[in-house]
């Protein structure tokens, strides 16, 4: 086996571009993460905790324990993970029924979804995301023709993803639910499964969310706010995160009212440092600051696309599928959260990846940026690769 050293050295002497670029990106998106997090932060982080920069200093760390686990994820080769795939698919499981044990899951909002872990609370259903897919690249390389041929072969990751699916419901994590079952049918979809097996999955999804929403009041109560917020019963209410971003994006009109002049995280707007941090750079940088985010996720996104790409031509097929899946998260939480932002979707409590504040989120980030950066490299330098062959 070839040492890492030799590998990092082997690749700054190739300087590619494309992996450079996914680095740039990242550090594009980290740097825009911390300063407008600081300033839609800095009046909150005051009168909780008498320091402005109470959350820029957290946020600050955990972007170095991020950029940390990124460097160390770089040396290390993607068969380890395709090995590890069984034992962190129940490491997952293991997560997300703890997260479920009272005294030990911590409760917010009415959603048991966090471990605090002192520092900061860990949202198991984030690393979870990651851990499913590398099992569902392991399953797809291991058994592609039965996923393309067979029922047994395309139901049985759905029977995992399914068990995933009604541990998140049990939190409650809908957010997360959304973005897992998205990913695991796009996964199989890329794989090659025939279309018209979809057909009894999204029958069954659509009855489950009808049952969701009969069965869970706040649920309708959510969607009717957010299909008018405005109303008198919705302003103060359901609808009140959404006016209270609509309100800033309108205020930021094309070029903003400059960085830090913000009104609306004056206490007007709920969680303007974590899920409504893109309402912030609507109103403080305008449409060219929003932009200017959607436009580096879009190309964040589609060139992890084409890495999983490359990597499935030279028959790299677990690295080809975790390239898939990990671009399909990116982009399914990056879509959910601006959706959400700008009233197109119901408000979740989905974080923008690298942006918004939080611990477990921006660490989780860069590691699956890791992961995608260390595939192209073994994409890159196909003799170097130590990822087993698919067809």
């Amino acid at each position: 086996m070839t040492l890492a050293a030799n590998r990092t050295a082997l690749q700054a002497e190739q300087g590619n571009n494309g992996l450079n670029s996914l680095l740039l990106i990242v550090v594009i998106l980290l740097t825009t993460g911390l300063l407008m997090m600081t300033s839609a932060s800095v009046e909150v982080a005051n009168s909780l905790a008498g320091d402005p920069f109470f959350y820029f200093k957290r946020q600050a760390i955990f972007a170095l324990m991020g950029i940390t686990g990124l460097l160390i994820t770089l040396h290390i080769p993607m068969v380890f993970w395709r090995r590890m795939s069984w034992f962190a698919l129940m490491a997952s499981f293991a997560l997300l029924l703890l997260v479920l044990v009272p005294g030990i899951g911590t409760v917010v909002n009415g959603s048991a979804r966090w471990i605090d872990l002192g520092l900061f609370r860990l949202q198991p259903s984030e690393l979870a995301k990651v851990f499913i897919v590398m099992y569902m690249a392991a399953y797809l390389e291991r058994h592609l023709d039965e996923v393309r041929e067979h029922w047994s072969g395309f139901l049985k990751p759905m029977l995992v993803i399914g068990a995933a699916v009604v541990l998140l419901h049990l939190e409650p994590d809908h957010g997360a639910m959304v973005i897992l079952l998205l990913t695991a049918f796009c996964m199989i979809f890329l794989a090659g499964a025939k279309l018209h097996r979809f057909a009894l999955l999204l029958a069954i999804c659509v009855g489950a969310i009808t049952f969701l929403a009969i069965t869970k009041p706040y649920v309708i109560v959510r969607f009717s706010s957010f299909l008018n917020p405005w109303a008198a019963e919705n302003v103060y209410g359901g609808g009140y995160q959404l006016t209270q971003a609509l309100i800033a994006f309108g205020r930021g009109e094309w070029f903003g009212v400059g960085l830090g002049n913000s009104i609306q995280k004056l206490y007007f707007l709920p969680e303007a440092h974590n899920d409504f941090v893109l309402a912030i750079i609507g109103e403080e940088l305008g449409l060219v600051g929003v932009l200017f985010v959607v436009a580096l996720f879009s190309l964040f996104v589609f060139k992890s696309f084409m890495v999983g790409r490359k990597a499935h031509g030279l028959g790299q097929l677990f690295n080809a599928f975790v390239a898939y899946g990990l671009s399909l998260v990116f982009a399914g939480q990056a879509m959910i959260n601006i959706g959400v932002n700008i009233g197109l979707l119901p408000t979740k409590g989905l974080t923008l990846p690298f942006l918004s504040y939080g611990g477990a989120s921006l660490i989780i980030s860069c590691f699956m940026a890791a992961l995608l950066v260390r595939i192209q490299f073994e994409a890159d330098n196909p003799d170097l690769a130590d990822a087993p062959r698919g067809k």
